[in-house]
């Protein structure tokens, strides 16, 4: 009786209450959809809520109006140059917002960032521990929740006349805090329904969440600007909590708390080929193997244990540059399009948050092809190096020629998106995933979120720092940026250098084990094959 009661309270209400309705249950394939589905909603809404800072970076602290009253281009409203002639003042009908209007009200608005993303990153290496020890459905449910509680509380500084630096500087401490729980989370969700079988196509795929959640943030940010800057805020808070409450009622953090055998195990236990296709037909048929232990029972790996696996350390300050460059892009591109005259004009904010929404939609393309090269070449360090080396010349391009007109930047915007976002969203997935699977640890899963967490901690240390390096070359001139921006990608590519040489070599040995089989084929009748004997 209290195992059934044990196994009832593990179960989404959601879907126990589809079950119930149904009168039985759904196939495991409906349930990865479902999986992919809310993980996706998930944390799209963590990165719609963390988009409005950038968003209103020009109104909090603007330069004297630069925008021009020209025909609209290129689809009506969309991006606008003369929507707000006075978007720049508050209320009051002041310029900009006290304390961020002053001479350093840009280092302030890089502070706010870096507070962000430094508790963001440090909170990581804890929620990792705790995601791998507590039910990952209610961490995360918590976690959506309070981040919209202290996003929408920064905002409501603005119906308060809050002008207070110390008050946006805590809301945006806590917020990242919160914000920590939801990679590893969402991570270890997908590591444990599906497994290594087209990993990085389908996590690539999935990965759009962040780049449809910065678009989704910079256009509803941008859309609600106009009735005052608090509400750009409170609007992405209060998405990621009806999102939070979405992952409570829906999310099954283990195929094992649903009745169902966990793929990361059927394929930690054979070696050979034969073996790993039954593990996988048992794994479809859902229930004909036995289920080991629920969430509540496994063992956690410590950070130590975790750090020793090997490509870990790599990987996570290979990431540590990646997004370096990407977050710099993600927190001040807008503000760079609205500083930056291009085809001889000048953008408002409102244009420039629409317009950067294009550098993600190139990021979408760019995870879904790394993710799907690196299955299909079998070697994730070549494809995510290959792209930190291509991001180099991209994004000279867009600095050199991104002003020429407005198509010009638009296409080499996306262009930079695809080759910058692209390893970036392979690392902190199918990498994340592949590590907190890995063979010395047996097939215990329980190590996927402490894994991503250190992996992706350690990237949003970078994250943390390019925005706040940013804040400050910026007085000394967009190149000085793009000229950090370079060298954080090239860096991060020759970090992968060691896992690129042992892929390369793998592959040699592999395409000599396959010709000197060829040659054995060519044997004597009188001499078996090895498949024969098999």
């Amino acid at each position: 009786m209290a195992n059934n009661l044990d196994a009832m309270r593990k179960i989404p209400p959601g879907i126990w209450l589809i079950r119930k309705i149904r009168g039985k249950d759904c196939s495991l394939k409906t349930h990865r959809y479902m999986v992919l589905l809310v993980t996706f909603i998930a944390y799209t809404s963590y990165h719609a809520s963390r988009k409005p800072s950038s968003i209103v970076k020009s109104a909090l602290d603007p330069e004297p109006n630069k925008t021009t009253n020209v025909h609209p281009w290129p689809i009506g409203s969309v991006f606008v140059k003369d929507e707000f002639l006075n978007e720049n003042k508050d209320k009051f009908g002041h310029k900009g917002w006290e304390p961020f209007n002053g001479k350093d009200g840009t280092e302030k608005l890089g502070l706010i960032d870096v507070a962000f993303l430094a508790c963001y990153s440090l909170g990581m290496f804890g929620a990792g521990h705790l995601g791998d020890t507590l039910d990952l459905r209610l961490f995360l449910t918590c976690g959506m929740i309070g981040s919209g509680i202290f996003v929408g509380l920064f905002g409501m500084g603005y119906f308060w006349s809050i002008h207070v630096f110390g008050f946006y500087l805590v809301m945006q401490m806590v917020a990242g805090l919160f914000q920590a729980t939801g990679w590893p989370s969402v991570v270890a969700v997908i590591g444990n329904w599906f497994g290594k079988r087209k990993r990085g196509l389908i996590m690539g795929i999935w990965n759009a969440h962040t780049s449809v959640g910065n678009i989704t943030g910079s256009l509803i940010a941008a859309s609600v600007l106009e009735y005052g800057w608090g509400w750009s805020f409170i609007a992405p808070g209060t998405f990621i909590a009806i999102a939070g409450i979405l992952v409570f009622l829906f999310l099954a953090a283990y195929p094992e708390d649903i009745g169902f055998p966990c793929p990361a195990r059927a394929e930690a236990v054979p070696r050979d080929g034969e073996a790993q296709t039954q593990n996988e037909g048992t794994v479809e048929e859902g229930k004909s193997t036995p289920i080991r232990d629920r969430s509540g029972a496994r063992r956690s790996v410590g950070l130590l244990e975790a750090c020793l696996i090997p490509g870990v350390i790599p990987f996570a300050f290979c990431l540590f540059f990646s997004k370096l460059v990407a977050y710099t892009f993600l927190y001040w591109l807008p503000f760079y399009l609205s500083q930056t005259e291009i085809g001889g004009e000048y953008m408002s904010v409102k244009s420039a948050g629409n317009l950067s929404t294009l550098f993600d939609v190139g990021g979408i393309v760019g995870g879904i092809l790394a993710g799907h090269i690196s299955d299909k070449l079998r070697a994730r360090a070549i494809t995510a190096a290959s792209f930190m080396y291509a991001a180099i010349p991209s994004m000279l391009l867009y600095r050199l020629y991104g002003n020429l007109s407005r198509t010009v930047n638009i296409v080499l915007m996306m262009i930079a998106g695809l080759f910058i976002n692209g390893p970036y969203a392979l690392i902190t997935t199918a990498v994340s995933a592949d590590l907190g699977t890995h063979s010395s640890l047996r097939g215990d899963s329980r190590a996927l979120a402490t894994v991503t967490a250190i992996i992706d901690g350690t990237g949003s240390i970078g994250a943390a720092l390019g925005p706040l390096l940013t804040g400050f070359l910026s007085t000394k001139g967009w190149d000085t940026v793009f000229v950090m921006l370079m060298l954080g990608a090239l860096i991060a590519g020759l970090l992968l250098s060691r896992q690129v040489v042992v892929e390369i070599n793998e592959k040699a040995c592999k395409s000599m084990r396959s010709s000197s089989g060829q040659k054995s084929s060519e044997a004597p009748p009188s001499q078996p094959l090895l498949s024969d004997q098999r």
